[in-house]
């Protein structure tokens, strides 16, 4: 389980962009994180991972308080993120750009061998794929590398954002499935920011919807029947 407390933060010094933002996500769960442009959702999962450090609050990892850790700390401890966009390396193959997610331990090379092969018998399709250059696959596929690079660690925590920004709706919803499989079959809690409001509530368990950096409503997904009403309103 990953919770934050009331958490402060921002980019430069006396401004913050969240003010007091809270939430948890327990193992084996989806909760998307909702709301405007602008309102602090990025931002929330860059001081989860290290990329900004908190003025104040917590971040707890199974009650253990990793806040403010870099990012090689965070990804030891089980916590992984996946940005908005493409982070593949194009002209690299498939292979190379799965192992890079091995780096902690890239001198380990027959766990290393191993966590290959288990994204390859998650991701068949990688495996027929493995000596292509990331960079000509489609977007849904390239997403598919990010999530396998992110999977050679074991995280406990996926943090995602934006995960279907510019792909088609055939691919989005090849890309919204690998979420739920991660959830259902390998009992991964993902925090997911998304601006496609309708599809991330078919997947989520738990809903927050900030507003100026601040939480506004909160609840489970089902509860969200009256987007227009439970959220802009």
């Amino acid at each position: 389980m990953i919770e934050i407390k009331d958490l402060y933060v921002g980019y430069y010094k006396d401004l913050d962009i969240l003010q007091g933002v809270s939430l948890k996500a327990e193992k084996a769960q989806i909760v998307s994180v909702l709301g405007a442009n602008g309102v602090g959702k990025s931002t929330l999962l860059k001081a989860i991972y290290g990329f900004l450090k908190p003025r104040a609050g917590e971040i707890l990892l199974d009650g253990k308080e990793i806040t403010g850790l870099p990012s090689h700390e965070l990804i030891s401890q089980g916590i992984s993120y996946i940005p908005q966009h493409s982070s593949v390396f194009p002209h690299m193959s498939v292979e190379d750009n799965l192992t890079l997610g091995a780096w902690t331990f890239r001198r380990e090379k027959e766990r290393v061998r191993e966590k290959l092969e288990e994204n390859y018998q998650r991701f068949p399709i990688l495996r027929e794929r493995k000596n292509d250059d990331a960079g000509l696959l489609s977007g849904g596929m390239q997403r598919m590398v990010e999530v396998g690079r992110t999977l050679m660690t074991d995280p406990k925590v996926i943090l995602v954002d934006e995960p279907t920004a510019g792909l088609a709706k055939m691919l989005s919803a090849e890309v919204y499935q690998m979420l739920t499989d991660l959830r259902d079959n390998d009992g991964l809690s993902i925090i997911l920011v998304d601006q496609e409001i309708r599809q991330a509530l078919k997947i989520t368990d738990n809903v927050y919807v900030l507003e100026l950096g601040k939480n506004r409503v909160e609840g489970q997904a089902q509860e969200f029947t009256d987007l227009k009403k439970a959220l802009w309103d």
